[in-house]
């Protein structure tokens, strides 16, 4: 199994996804398209993508001239019947790549914070063990609407379209499933000075909510990460 990877962004990393591709023997195939490397023309010597977070929006093309190509590609994986994960703004380039809207600010979250589930989750092939509600981090301020084939999956009061699938196994989620407590508490370093003009008093409450949400989020994400990696 070999899975190309796209990070679009400086410590944005597979986290619980890895640890789930580890697990299924896959050969992991990293690209960094923001720092010069190229993307695959196709999706032919891959079996699945998935398409990590980054603190652009999904309509810099501008700043990431290699956007519409990713675009391309995304389709390229679907139309072959290859799994496709996005994850924040991978969802948001995989929404755009469907056709959906995508929608700059006004749905700004940043921690743990509670989704639930849809009604079509309860069928869905990696989200159906999941409980209705649990709490997983967010770190995202723009959100968007769904493409017209799109199952919506999960959703909160901020952002309705928290999760959803395109056919058989392209999925969009715009938590972030794959942070678990080291890679939070890593982003929480790493970040700190930006956390800081936006959230003050994280440092002191990350120990308390880390300790109150973290062994459920981390449980929901690496089972969502595992399910994923049996789709493809």
């Amino acid at each position: 199994m070999r899975v190309l990877v796209v990070q679009n962004f400086d410590s944005e990393g597979l986290g619980q996804i890895g640890a789930a591709l580890v697990e299924a023997g896959a050969d992991i195939d990293l690209r960094r398209p923001y720092r010069g490397e190229t993307l695959p023309q196709d999706g032919d010597a891959h079996d699945a993508m998935v398409v990590l977070g980054g603190a652009q929006n999904a309509l810099d093309d501008e700043i990431c001239p290699y956007f519409p190509g990713l675009l391309d590609l995304t389709r390229d994986f679907a139309d072959k019947d290859r799994a496709v994960l996005g994850i924040c703004l991978g969802s948001q380039l995989v929404a755009r790549a469907f056709g959906g809207e995508n929608r700059i600010g006004g749905a700004s979250e940043f921690g743990w914070h509670e989704v639930s589930l849809t009604p079509a989750a309860k069928t869905d092939p990696v989200l159906a063990a999941l409980p209705e509600n649990f709490p997983i981090f967010e770190w995202h301020d723009d959100t968007f609407v769904l493409p017209e084939d799109a199952v919506r999956l999960a959703g909160n009061a901020v952002a309705e379209n928290q999760a959803f699938r395109i056919g058989r196994a392209v999925y969009g989620f715009q938590f972030h499933f794959e942070a678990d407590r080291p890679m939070v508490r890593d982003w929480s370093r790493t970040f700190a000075p930006l956390i800081a003009e936006r959230h003050p008093d994280w440092s002191d409450r990350l120990d308390d909510e880390m300790a109150r949400n973290g062994p459920d989020a981390d449980a929901a994400g690496l089972a969502i990460a595992r399910a994923w990696v049996a789709t493809i």
